[in-house]
C-alpha cells in the first residue's frame, strides 16, 4: 500500500499540464485561520524550514506540497545513482532545477508568489512543490491561504470571500481529506476552518483535526477535553501539536530539537495522550488515512478514467485529423453530405427525427394530406350561381333562343372550375421545395463534424444545394401549370369515365315524358315553385332596360325548362370536375417527383463537385476553424493525459490495495 501516493503523486503530474478539474484526486488539504499554526505543522512534517513567514497573509496561493520517501545519501552512493544531497526540492515550473538548499525553496515560493499575484492579492493558480527526503513519509499535502476577516494594507476588500471561495473549491472535491488546523488558545466553537469543513462534510468522515499551540494555553488550562473529542467530535481524529515560537525561529531551533521539546512537553501535560499526539504521530496518521482514502477512491477513480479516455478518444475522431490530401477530404465530405441528403429523403438517414415530420415523409404528407385534402375539400360547383349558368346558356345561343342545352356554356363553366385547381397545384410546388430546402439544415444539424470543421466549406455547400433547388423550381411550377392547361385546351367528353352525358340525356327524356299538366320536373324532385324563389336581378344579364311605359317586374321564378337546363349544366361540371381532380391529384405529385425531388436527388453529388471540386479553391475551402484546431489539440493532450493515467492505475496489483 506505501506504492499508492506516489502513484497519486504521479497522476497528479500527468493532469497538470491539461487542467485536473474533471479528474479528482485524493490529496489532504490543510485548512485554518491565518496565524493559526499551519505553516509550522508543514514543517514539522517536513523536518526543514522552508516556508514563508511574516505578518499578514503570507501563502498567497494554493502549494500543492508532494512528499517523496527516498533512500538515505549513503543508500543512492552505493547505487551510484541518484543526486549528490540528502534532501532536496524541485518545483514543476521549474523541472530542469534542483534546490537542495531550503533557504531557496523559500525564496522561489515567495518569487512565484508575487509572479502571478499583486501586491498583497491572492491567486487560484498553485505551486507545485516536490520534496525528496529520507526522513518524511510519502504524503500530498496542499497548503491554502489563512482565512481572513479584515483586508490589510492593499489587500482588495473581497479578500474574505475570496479565500473562502478558493478554499471551498478544494475541499469540496470528495475524495479531499480536509486537515482543520484550529489553535489551542482560542475557542474551537468558532473555527472558521470547522465551520468551512462542516459545509462540505456534514458528517465528519474526511475532516482531521489538528490543535495547535498547545504550549500557548492560559495557566491552569488545558485542551483534555478538546483532544479527547468530548467538545466536538471529529471522525478521524483529533490531534494536538506543540509548535514552534517565535523565539525558536529567531534562534534557529532545529525541528529535530523541536520534535524532543515537543514530546517532553506531551509527556508533562497530556501523558495519557501523548503517544496519540505530535507531529510525528501526525505525520504517521496522515500518511495511513491518504494511503486507505487512496485505496478506496481507487476503483471509482480507474473507472472515471477508462470512461473520459473513451468520451476523450470519440471527442477526437469526431473533429478528425488535419488535412493532407485538399481533393480526397473535400470528395469524402461532399459525397457524405449527398448521401445524408437522399438517405433523408428516402427514409433511410441514421438520423430520424421523433418530434417532427422531415425529409421524404413530410412530403408524402404534403401530397396526401395537404394537397389531396386540399383538393377533396374544392366543391365542383363552388362559385357557381344559378345565374351564372343560365347567362352562360343564353350567351352561349345568341340571338337565337336554345332548343337545348348548348354544349359551348358547359365547356365555359367546367373550364372555369378546373383553373380552382390550379392554385393548390401550385402551393403544393412551393410547400416540397420548402421542404427540400429544410433538409439542408437538417442535413448540416446532423453532419459530421469534418463538414463543420470547415464553415467556409459548409456555407458553399448549402449554397451550391439551394441554387440547385431554386433553378428547378420555376421549371417545375411550369410543368404543373401546364397538367391544368392541358385539361383547359380539351374538354374531354368522350372520356371513358364521364358516363354522366349520357345518363342525363336519357333522364331527360324519361322527366318529359312523365311530365303532367304542363310542367317539367325531374324524379323524386319538387316542383321548383315548392322551393325555389325568384331569382333576384335575373331576366337580363344587364340591367333591365324599360322599352314601355308599363313597369318591368324586378325579378321572376325559374320556369321548368330553366330549373331543367341549369341542373343538366351543374350535373355535366360535378362530373367532369371529379374526373379531372382525381387526375390532377395524381398527376401533380409525380410531376414535382420527376422535375423537382429526384432531379436533385439524382444531380446533387456532380453538381457539388462540378462547383466546388476546383483547384483554386480547395486551399479557401477547407480553411479550418481555429476553435476546432484548438479543441482538437486541447482533446487530444487530455487524451494523452487521460492514457497516461489507465497506464499508471494498471501498474497497481490488487495486492497493493490491502
Amino acid at each position: 500500500m506505501e506504492t499508492l501516493i506516489p502513484i497519486i503523486n504521479r497522476l497528479q503530474e500527468v493532469f497538470l499540464t491539461v487542467g485536473a478539474e474533471i479528474i479528482q484526486l485524493p490529496q489532504i488539504v490543510v485548512v485554518g485561520s491565518q496565524s493559526s499554526g499551519k505553516s509550522s505543522v508543514l514543517e514539522s512534517l517536513v523536518g526543514r524550514d522552508f516556508l514563508p513567514r511574516g505578518s499578514g497573509i503570507v501563502t498567497r496561493r494554493p502549494l500543492v506540497l508532494q512528499l517523496v520517501n527516498v533512500p538515505s545519501l549513503e543508500e543512492r552512493r552505493k547505487q551510484d545513482n541518484g543526486i549528490k544531497a540528502e534532501e532536496w526540492g524541485t518545483f514543476l515550473h521549474s523541472k530542469n532545477q534542483i534546490f537542495t538548499d531550503f533557504n531557496e525553496i523559500r525564496k522561489e515560493i515567495e518569487d512565484e508568489t508575487d509572479r502571478n499575484t499583486d501586491n498583497k492579492g491572492i491567486s487560484p493558480e498553485p505551486i507545485y512543490l516536490k520534496i525528496y527526503s529520507p526522513n518524511v513519509l510519502s504524503l500530498t499535502l496542499v497548503d491554502l491561504p489563512g482565512i481572513t476577516k479584515v483586508p490589510v494594507g492593499d489587500q482588495p476588500e473581497d479578500i474574505e470571500t475570496q479565500v473562502q471561495e478558493m478554499i471551498l473549491s478544494y475541499i469540496s472535491n470528495p475524495n479531499s481529506l480536509i486537515l482543520c488546523v484550529s489553535p489551542a488558545n482560542s475557542d474551537l466553537a468558532t473555527s472558521d476552518a470547522l465551520k468551512l469543513a462542516r459545509e462540505v462534510d456534514p458528517d465528519g468522515h474526511r475532516t482531521l483535526l489538528v490543535v495547535s499551540k498547545l504550549d500557548l494555553m492560559d495557566a491552569g488550562t488545558d485542551a483534555l477535553e478538546v483532544l479527547l473529542g468530548r467538545v466536538i467530535p471529529v471522525r478521524l481524529g483529533i490531534i494536538g501539536v506543540v509548535n514552534r515560537s517565535q523565539h525558536d525561529l529567531n534562534t534557529q531551533k532545529s525541528l529535530t530539537d523541536s520534535c524532543k521539546d515537543e514530546q517532553a512537553f506531551l509527556q508533562r501535560h497530556y501523558p495519557s495522550l501523548a503517544s496519540r499526539c505530535g507531529s510525528r504521530y501526525l505525520a504517521r496518521t496522515l500518511s495511513r488515512l491518504l494511503m486507505h482514502h487512496i485505496r478506496d477512491c481507487l476503483p471509482e477513480l480507474k473507472t472515471r478514467v477508462t470512461v473520459l479516455a473513451a468520451q476523450y478518444q470519440s471527442r477526437l475522431n469526431s473533429y478528425g485529423q488535419p488535412v493532407e490530401d485538399h481533393s480526397a477530404t473535400l470528395l469524402q465530405i461532399v459525397t457524405k453530405f449527398a448521401t445524408d441528403y437522399c438517405s433523408t429523403i428516402e427514409g433511410t438517414a441514421r438520423h430520424i427525427q421523433t418530434s417532427e415530420l422531415c425529409g421524404g415523409a413530410r412530403i408524402c404528407y404534403i401530397f396526401h394530406e395537404t394537397f389531396g385534402r386540399t383538393l377533396q375539400s374544392i366543391d365542383p360547383l363552388g362559385g357557381l350561381t344559378e345565374l351564372d349558368i343560365l347567362t352562360a346558356i343564353r350567351n352561349a345561343t345568341g340571338p337565337r333562343p336554345a332548343l337545348f342545352v348548348p354544349e359551348v356554356s358547359f365547356e365555359l363553366l367546367v373550364k372555369k372550375q378546373i383553373k380552382r385547381l390550379e392554385e393548390p397545384s401550385m402551393r403544393c410546388v412551393e410547400l416540397v421545395h420548402e421542404e427540400l430546402q429544410r433538409i439542408i439544415q437538417h442535413c448540416s444539424a446532423y453532419s459530421t463534424q469534418e463538414l463543420l470543421r470547415f464553415p467556409k466549406l459548409h456555407d458553399s455547400i448549402v449554397e451550391v444545394v439551394t441554387s440547385l433547388l431554386r433553378k428547378r423550381l420555376p421549371i417545375t411550377n411550369e410543368m404543373v401549370h401546364n397538367l391544368v392547361a392541358i385539361e383547359l385546351a380539351y374538354i374531354n367528353t368522350k372520356h371513358p369515365d364521364f358516363t354522366d352525358a349520357a345518363q342525363v340525356s336519357a333522364s331527360v327524356n324519361s322527366q318529359q315524358a312523365e311530365a303532367g299538366d304542363g310542367g317539367k320536373r325531374w324524379k323524386n324532385e319538387k316542383m321548383p315553385s315548392e322551393e325555389k324563389g325568384p331569382v333576384p336581378g335575373f331576366g337580363s344579364p344587364t340591367k333591365a332596360i324599360n322599352l314601355l311605359d308599363t313597369a318591368v317586374p324586378v325579378s321572376r321564378k325559374l320556369s321548368t325548362r330553366e330549373q331543367r337546363d341549369c341542373e343538366v349544366i351543374q350535373r355535366l361540371i360535378k362530373c367532369y370536375f371529379l374526373i379531372v381532380r382525381k387526375s390532377i391529384q395524381d398527376s401533380v405529385p409525380k410531376t414535382v417527383m420527376h422535375f423537382l425531388v429526384n432531379f436533385v436527388k439524382e444531380n446533387l453529388q456532380s453538381e457539388l463537385v462540378g462547383q466546388l471540386y476546383k483547384q483554386r479553391l480547395l486551399q479557401e475551402l477547407l480553411i479550418e476553424s481555429q476553435e476546432t484546431a484548438q479543441q482538437r489539440t486541447e482533446v487530444a493532450q487530455m487524451l494523452e493525459a487521460l492514457k497516461k493515467a489507465s497506464n499508471i492505475i494498471s501498474e497497481i496489483r490488487e495486492t497493493h490495495l490491502w
